[in-house]
């Protein structure tokens, strides 16, 4: 069973290493935002450029440092929705653990479960991100936030503290598939990698477990995720069933896709950054402990 202690040290080793995968891919998310935004036109084509397209076109538009836009409610949210489904996601599994080894099936719930908590608490911390990421030159709605802070008050004063909760129902759906997808992933191709001859607790055990996992979470994910930002990025739809019905009549079902490889290389290379710089914590905390 986790301690207290040992909870604390986990917290704080994954947000870190959920904020550092969040500066380095957070460009890749901009633009997955921007084309998951994106809707048809009257000639019933969607603009759209492709994740290159549409990176270069912001970066022309706006400036390269429009590619980082939502970087400081990004942070927060790693340090929040980050440190608490992963740092949870042992001692809850504990709890689905009766007898022997955990089962993919108790990682599974663990992992929906984790993900469920930490994003109820990080709700408003990743609407300010979607709402400062879509708020662009070529976008229909503009909000014109100066920054993370204007936007959490500006969002309170002007649509009432609840709305920080916008879109809540598809994150906690995505979230809880895309952490499950991780999380359970992760621990399952770890496990069966550790099991191979050859292989061993090591950088490229990491590296290849890492990468499943993100394979396996943008593929599951990709739908909810896609309801998920256009919720939060145009305030029109009334729920996320509406979200769902119009973005079906209107874009077709490939939209639930849109922006599919921005999210692949988001999401692959953030899980293998964020469980690469997890793994080393954990080593170098360790080899600490050995040594007192």
């Amino acid at each position: 069973m986790a301690t207290a202690s040992s909870f604390a040290a986990m917290f704080i080793s994954s947000a870190i290493a959920a904020c550092f995968a969040e500066v380095c891919t957070i460009p890749l998310d901009t633009a997955k935002v921007r084309l998951q935004l994106q809707k048809k036109t009257a000639a019933g084509s969607a603009v759209t450029g492709g994740m290159l397209g549409t990176m270069k076109s912001i970066a022309r538009e706006e400036g390269v440092a429009a590619l980082w836009k939502g970087i400081v409610p990004g942070l927060h949210r790693q340090c929040l929705y980050g440190g608490l489904r992963i740092g949870l996601y042992e001692p809850v599994k504990a709890l689905f653990v009766f007898v022997g080894d955990a089962a993919l099936l108790n990682k599974i719930l663990a992992a929906l479960t984790t993900g469920i908590i930490a994003i109820v608490i990080a709700n408003p911390t990743d609407l300010v991100k979607v709402r400062l990421q879509a708020d662009g030159k070529a976008t229909a709605v503009k909000r014109h936030y100066s920054g993370a802070l204007n936007a959490y008050a500006t969002i309170i004063r002007q649509e009432g503290i609840g709305a920080l909760w916008t879109g809540l129902g598809p994150n906690m759906a995505r979230n809880a598939l895309i952490n499950a997808a991780e999380l359970a992933s992760y621990d399952q191709f770890k496990q069966m990698f550790l099991n191979l001859p050859g292989f061993s607790d090591n950088v490229y055990t990491h590296l290849l477990a890492g990468l499943g996992a993100g394979i396996f979470a943008v593929c599951i994910g990709s739908p909810v995720d896609v309801v998920k930002s256009r919720m939060m990025g145009d305030s029109t739809y009334r729920s996320t069933i509406d979200c769902f019905v119009k973005t079906l009549k209107n874009d077709g079902p490939a939209a639930f896709y849109k922006g599919f490889i921005a999210n692949f290389c988001r999401v692959g290379s953030w899980n293998v950054i964020m469980f690469l710089t997890l793994e080393q914590d954990d080593v170098q905390s360790a080899q600490h402990d050995s040594v007192e």
